[in-house]
């Protein structure tokens, strides 16, 4: 690669019936550029269209193969100098790496473990190399930036033998954390929770910028509740589940993954902005579980990093639903966090009072310049080699 010149990077965010691309430009000082983006919906349904500038085109979509060539021909990128991929899972990579066929065969191993997220991450990467063969490809992985959890953190109770399998906690969302990171620049050291509250919905205690402990474990499955998914549960309502309601694994993955958090709660809508505009007991009581949880969750994270000196809001929720930051961070005044109600109704960068004795920020994360970034240094370094 031409270390004088822009990378133009195509950042390929793949899910089971959906495909997201954003093309980004990145200067050798680092710094990225969107030029582009846009989305396939429903693909492989009779509903599938794609979305270019706000412009929504219905038209067949058989799978991820055809829903790239339809976005790629839509958006027209005049160059792709190389491919980025999110993908969910990385299992024991804690870096970037450049899609090989022997890194496929080890994703493909690790479906189990994320079997809603890496097999349409897998379906985007063969997608791209069928229509770019000869353009390299990078695999990012939100698991890496939560390598550095210790020991303690990282550890299932389980015997010995399951956990020989593979069975720990990894940790997720991890390209948002390090974009905030980033973002955060010296702001960064010390002890800080971020919370990336979302239709996925996550949070992290980093110490000086690593991560020490997260909510999520072995799957993006657990942690706090989330639009669709419950988060932690007892294992023993698995167990009733399976044995009262005879529910067979599909069934449990329906149950855990699809049907429950806010919209189980709700019987309504797994969309945050739907249930704060309703008046349902039932809305009202899934918004409240879930602020309820993301501030227990607060609690343990900063008792694991011995206190808190920074709070980080981002994700959709985190950035955009001030009743519910309001509602998680009440409560919280043992902490040292203090919200200045006017600057959280507004949406303010900083969001705590002058005398919060932890500052508290609202952030805006990109997971695809997260993306753009990485490719430019891995290919950058491959080529100083």
């Amino acid at each position: 690669m031409n270390t004088v010149a822009e990378l133009h990077c195509l950042c390929v965010n793949a899910g089971s019936s959906s495909l997201k691309l954003a093309l980004y430009a990145v200067a050798p000082n680092g710094a990225e550029r969107r030029l582009c983006e846009g989305s396939a919906l429903e693909i492989g349904l009779p509903e599938s269209a794609i979305e270019v500038g706000g412009q929504i085109e219905h038209r067949p979509l058989a799978d991820h193969r055809a829903a790239l060539e339809a976005l790629l021909d839509a958006l027209a990128p005049p160059r792709v100098d190389a491919i980025g991929h999110r993908v969910v899972h990385g299992g024991d990579h804690t870096r970037p790496e450049r899609v090989t066929p022997q890194l496929l065969t080890r994703l493909e191993a690790l479906t189990p473990l994320a079997p809603l997220h890496n097999p349409s991450a897998l379906a985007g990467i063969r997608a791209v190399a069928a229509h770019l063969p000869d353009t390299p490809q990078v695999a990012c992985f939100d698991t890496a930036f939560h390598a550095t959890l210790p020991e303690v953190a990282r550890t299932l109770p389980l015997a010995r033998c399951y956990r020989e399998l593979g069975l720990r906690r990894y940790g997720f969302h991890g390209l948002s954390y390090e974009y905030i990171t980033r973002k955060l620049g010296v702001q960064a050291k010390g002890r800080v929770v971020v919370a990336h509250l979302g239709n996925g919905a996550s949070l992290a205690a980093l110490r000086d910028g690593r991560s020490v402990d997260t909510t999520m474990g072995l799957t993006p499955t657990g942690g706090v509740m989330m639009g669709t998914r419950s988060g932690d549960l007892d294992p023993g309502v698995l167990l009733y589940l399976m044995r009262e309601a005879k529910l067979d694994a599909a069934a449990l993955e329906r149950a855990v993954n699809h049907e429950a958090g806010l919209l189980g709660v709700s019987d309504k809508s797994s969309d945050m902005a739907e249930l704060l505009a309703s008046d349902t007991h039932e809305a009202r009581l899934a918004i409240a579980l879930f602020a309820y949880e993301v501030r227990k969750a607060i609690g343990a994270l900063a008792a694991a990093l011995g206190g808190m000196d920074r709070m980080v809001f981002t994700g959709g929720i985190g950035e955009h639903a001030a009743p519910v930051r309001w509602a998680i961070c009440r409560g919280l005044e043992h902490l040292g966090i203090e919200l200045d109600a006017a600057a959280n109704t507004a949406g303010a960068a900083l969001i705590s009072t002058p005398q919060s004795g932890c500052p508290v920020h609202v952030m805006a994360t990109d997971e695809d310049a997260m993306i753009a970034r990485h490719v430019y240094e891995l290919l950058e370094t491959a080529d100083a080699k």
